[in-house]
């Protein structure tokens, strides 16, 4: 049994040694100021967690990710863990109470509980007609809102580490998560990618919250978010790529694995954002599969990932 089942992705922390900088990346990405410190940056998104994401003015650091327990019980189970911080009450914007563990590749992992919860923003937005259902917007014409389009929400994070088999081991028994799908590359026991999802129960969740990968290095791949839709994604594609500014990592295409519309930049240090929209939704009766790499690894439709995604690991 996992020491606790926790309920959702809350952020990424990292560092920055430009918290202007850092916001004005974030704001064209879609994110929404929360608050700000002379130290430290908080966004948020369009729901009714009051941030998503955590930078702190120092260097290039990724920090760790953080996760929501279901409530105060769950961080009591996971701080008599060996190694935990306890409980400490959390200074800084949104509030709450926090325990810290630390994962296989010495990364910060912080279980919340009790985090502020803020009026969400409503993004309007038009329906779409379809082939089988030509009418949703029958009488009214589309026209979409200015870029950019705030997020809605965090969706998952990924690692690139050199220990995938004991990383997911930790973030599986001691955090809850399932198997959706585990990639292997020759011998179907050298699993080098690891696709996890929360266990809500009959409760349905993104394909993943977290996606560990091997890599020679060790370090952040890419963290990541839901836009309002498809036609978000490919608008604020343009929007980001006619500012001139931001290095564009990967897409527009639409994986196999999760299914998501993906697209992927870089923040102004190289660290890697990805928007996406509509991804599979399972629940714990959905089980777990394990699938090739050759099969696992590519897109629906849209280019192959760069190498320079894939050995991407920001540390």
């Amino acid at each position: 049994m996992p020491a606790i089942k926790v309920a959702d992705f809350a952020y990424p922390r990292m560092e920055a040694p430009d918290l202007d900088q850092m916001e004005e990346f974030l704001t064209h990405f879609g994110l929404v100021r929360a608050e700000r410190t002379p130290d430290a940056l908080y966004m948020r998104g369009a729901d009714s967690h009051h941030h998503l994401h955590v930078t702190h003015k120092a260097g290039t650091k990724f920090i760790g990710f953080a996760y929501h327990a279901a409530d105060e019980d769950d961080l009591k189970r996971i701080a008599r863990l060996p190694g935990a911080s306890g409980i400490e009450t959390l200074n800084e914007p949104g509030g709450g109470k926090r325990v810290r563990l630390t994962e296989p590749n010495g990364y910060q992992i912080e279980v919340i509980a009790g985090m502020q919860a803020v009026t969400p923003i409503k993004v309007e937005r038009d329906l779409v007609n379809t082939g089988s259902d030509p009418h949703r917007r029958a009488g009214r014409v589309m026209r979409l809102a200015k870029s950019p389009t705030t997020l809605q929400r965090i969706g998952h994070g990924v690692l690139s580490t050199p220990r995938v088999k004991e990383t997911v081991a930790w973030f599986r028994e001691t955090l809850g998560m399932i198997r959706s799908d585990d990639v292997y590359a020759g011998d179907r026991d050298n699993v080098i990618g690891a696709f996890s999802r929360l266990d809500r129960g009959a409760d349905y969740v993104d394909h993943h919250v977290l996606f560990c990968v091997h890599n020679e290095k060790t370090g952040l791949n890419h963290v990541s978010y839901e836009a309002q839709d498809i036609d978000a994604v490919f608008q604020d594609h343009e929007h980001i790529k006619k500012l001139g500014k931001y290095e564009h990592m990967w897409g527009i295409g639409r994986h196999l694995l999760g299914s998501q519309v993906y697209d992927y930049w870089e923040d102004p240090w190289g660290r890697v954002h990805e928007r996406w929209a509509d991804t599979d939704r399972l629940n714990a009766a959905n089980g777990g599969n394990l699938v090739s790499a050759e099969e696992g690894f590519q897109s629906q439709w849209g280019e192959r990932p760069p190498e320079k995604f894939i050995g991407r690991a920001s540390p």
